[in-house]
């Protein structure tokens, strides 16, 4: 390994100037390629494509849609839609959202779609037509008020029109491709196109527009991850602050910004190159990689003001410091990278995209900072007054590190481990009790103040239906739903998850062919049954068009569409489990419920591909970080030293989570995988000084007060400005964004205290119980 450092030095710094030349020419091109970076959001990334609810939804999406749908509430905001102005702008929206490029047109659904049509009972038997008729005239009052029959007899009161008559509803599906380009459908460029073509135009004093769906909700994100810019550029100020008053220096401060400035750059450059867009949701990554690159550069300006405090020259000081942390820095950021890679273990291509982001980034760090920044500091000037200011800082951070080496004394050490003990054991208490997917109703990454969210709770609290709504798929032989026997298996599936707690209301083919047949029976409710008669059964479900969703063309595929009360943890697990306990009872051979479909079923999939990813991230990134210890220490006792208080602070995040109603979800699971991929670092730089003292017999306590007069400094530093940076992100407009603050927040600052706290009371413990077995 000497040897190998030594070979890396000679061949960086005797070449001084080519590698700065390389580093500009790589700059200048990825700069130039970054510039083309765009934002790129997709609804198929954001689901597991291989999981069993997601291959059922793929097989029968184009016989019943996706669940990447869209609904617009048209509202009367004088509270009663049977006007001439309301129509009018109603039928406006329609054919608006019909010309939209990506919408499914033939799948946009309004009152003025020729498909709503209502069947009455009539003495001569059935009379029927289109709610509203072809010569429809919205100035007219008797032609509103035969709309408003035609409503009433349709039975679309809760689903195309607000239970109180203050709204209409237009629903469409969204397709996959571009039908103009061939290409992956823009879903931002089609979010604004919804803004801009249907609120932007079409709400005003009297109207008001309210859309909701996985399109909207993402441009809306979108929209939210702009403030990212301003974040970074406060970020950037306040660490410039913070790294000035640590190094007493204007190029020391420049020189490891400039550097992490470059990885970024390098980051979105290579992502271009790979083909890549930047989600929505992983757009927090850059920043990330900022505040990573500056705490491994801190390290570095930190070891080689140390040197030149002693008298050796910039080149020289340069020199050394980039033998003394090649290692470990390469080590931590290794950590990180491959810490981040186990990512790629959760199903879910938006997590997959956000683990080669993140691991590009950090592994470009290992150039930028280890390579670039000591060879940029190795032409730095520093004059005594710059000696005389670090002298006086070491002094005054010797006194406090005097004070913090206690913790690896024989008198401190156990108390450390018993408190460390107890905390563990009430944060694994708590952490149990975490909930996965999201604990409150509308769109989670969102504020609930936030437009698309209220607007979310107005389509709830004013139609029986919502996007949140799940499809039971009912495999069965062609022509099953002549069958009574599957017929009323569906029928009673459907009524038995109609009374499970969460479940507002639900659809089949079963329920509407007793409508149907009572119909034939003069309306008669006792009639509302399915026929068991065969002939009787084909004349109730032959009225039931497959354009109603509720069957595909042979039969062979009949949904229970369930519509939920909202998307909560608790309520789709509590309706998943139910659907599984309840179809054992009623499935056969030509007979499966399978589950499950539209945009609950996803968020089901998701919910069961973040539990099942859980427990072996987290193997992996401790698997990880234990291996790439071992090889750099060599010992047991230092890797255990590292990991257990790592470990103690991923338990802890997890009942912070708890406490706070933050529910594990794709945008959240990440987080204590970054969180323990960039807490490593702190252990690792403090132990690589400590355990070359401690294999030359120097007692833990001396060890360890040495690695904080060379590291105490820069890792509390670092661990300062980590967190501060990220906290920020609490003010976001975006909740996704202001939860990964608040919990990096904590694994940052708790990190950093495990380090400097537990870390050596743990090595105390532990070299100390080796000394007495010798």
């Amino acid at each position: 390994m000497t040897s190998l450092i030594d070979l890396c030095e000679r061949v960086i710094f005797r070449h001084r100037v080519i590698v700065i030349v390389l580093f500009v020419l790589a700059t200048v091109l990825l700069a130039y390629k970054s510039s083309q970076l765009k934002l790129d959001a997709g609804f198929t990334k954001n689901i597991p494509l291989n999981h069993e609810y997601m291959q059922n939804y793929m097989k029968h999406r184009a016989d019943f849609g996706g669940a990447n749908s869209i609904l617009v509430s048209v509202c009367d905001r004088d509270g009663n839609i049977y006007n001439q102005q309301f129509f009018d702008t109603l039928k406006d929206v329609h054919d608006q959202l019909f010309f939209i490029n990506g919408v499914d047109r033939s799948l946009v659904n309004s009152l003025f779609s020729s498909s709503t049509r209502f069947t009455e009972i009539v003495e001569g038997g059935f009379s029927g037509g289109p709610v509203i008729p072809a010569n429809f005239n919205s100035s007219q009052p008797s032609a509103l008020k035969l709309v408003s029959e035609n409503v009433d007899k349709a039975g679309i009161v809760g689903r195309m029109v607000s239970d109180d008559f203050q709204c209409a509803m237009v629903s469409a599906q969204l397709l996959d491709l571009d039908p103009e380009t061939g290409e992956q459908l823009n879903t931002l460029d089609l979010a604004k196109e919804l803004e801009n073509q249907l609120r932007g135009k079409f709400e005003n004093e009297k109207t008001s527009i309210h859309i909701i769906g996985f399109t909207k909700m993402i441009g809306d994100v979108a929209d939210g991850a702009k403030d990212v810019v301003l974040f970074f550029a406060i970020a950037l100020a306040i660490t410039a602050v913070m790294v000035y008053f640590f190094s007493h220096s204007i190029m020391l401060t420049v020189l490891p910004l400039l550097c992490s400035v470059i990885a970024v750059v390098w980051q979105m450059g290579l992502l271009t190159m790979l083909g890549f867009g930047l989600d929505p949701m992983s757009i927090l990554v850059p920043f990330l990689v900022f505040a990573i690159g500056v705490s491994h550069g801190v390290q570095m300006i930190n070891a080689v003001g140390k040197r030149t405090m002693e008298g050796m020259e910039p080149k020289v000081a340069a020199q050394m410091a980039f033998r003394a942390l090649l290692i470990p820095g390469g080590v931590a950021l290794l950590s990180d990278t491959v810490g981040f890679m186990t990512l790629l273990v959760i199903d879910i291509g938006i997590i997959r995209e956000l683990a080669i982001t993140a691991s590009i980034g950090v592994a470009v760090i290992i150039l930028t900072n280890l390579i670039l920044l000591p060879v940029l500091m190795s032409y730095a000037k520093f004059d005594e007054k710059y000696r005389r200011k670090v002298a006086e800082k070491e002094a005054f951070g010797n006194r406090i590190w005097e004070a913090v080496s206690q913790c690896a004394s024989q008198r401190y050490d156990y108390k450390i481990i018993l408190v460390v003990a107890v905390l563990f054991a009430f944060g694994w208490y708590q952490s149990k009790q975490m909930k996965i997917g999201d604990l409150h109703a509308g769109a989670p990454a969102l504020h609930e103040t936030s437009r698309y969210n209220q607007d979310t709770f107005l389509i709830t609290d004013k139609y029986a239906i919502s996007v949140d709504y799940m499809s039971i798929l009912v495999e069965a032989t062609p022509e099953a739903c002549t069958s009574y026997d599957a017929m009323n298996a569906i029928d009673e599936l459907q009524w038995r998850m109609e009374n499970v707690k969460g479940v507002q209301s639900a659809v089949s083919l079963a329920s509407v062919a007793k409508l149907v047949n009572a119909g034939y029976n003069e309306g008669n409710p006792k009639w509302r049954v399915l026929p068991r008669n065969q002939q009787t059964l084909v004349q109730a479900i032959s009225r039931i068009p497959t354009s109603s969703g509720l069957l595909n063309n042979d039969c062979s595929v009949m949904p229970i569409i369930l519509f939920m009360e909202d998307h909560k943890a608790e309520t789709i697990s509590r309706v998943v489990d139910a659907v599984k306990s309840f179809r054992q009872e009623f499935e056969k051979d030509d007979l499966q419920f399978k589950l499950a479909s539209g945009p609950v079923g996803v968020m089901a999939a998701k919910n069961e591909a973040v539990s099942a990813a859980q427990d072996p991230m987290m193997l992996y990134v401790f698997g990880a970080v234990i291996l790439l210890c071992l090889l750099s220490f060599r010992s047991l006792r230092a890797t255990l030293s590292v990991v257990i208080p790592l470990y103690v602070v991923s338990v802890l995040a997890q009942a912070l989570m708890t406490y706070l109603e933050i529910g594990l979800t794709v945008s959240t699971l990440p987080v204590i995988a970054l969180g323990v991929g960039i807490g490593v670092d702190y252990g690792i730089y403090i132990l690589s000084t400590m355990s070359v003292k401690l294999k030359s017999g120097m007692p833990c306590q001396e060890a360890y007060l040495d690695a904080l007069k060379e590291r105490g400094s820069a890792v509390l530093f670092t661990g300062i400005t980590l967190a501060v940076g990220v906290s920020t992100w609490v003010f976001s407009s975006l909740k996704f964004q202001m939860d990964m603050g608040i919990l990096l927040t904590f694994m940052f600052v708790v990190n950093m205290l495990g380090a400097i706290v537990v870390l050596p009371a743990l090595a105390s413990l532990l070299y100390r119980r080796k000394k007495l077995h010798e």
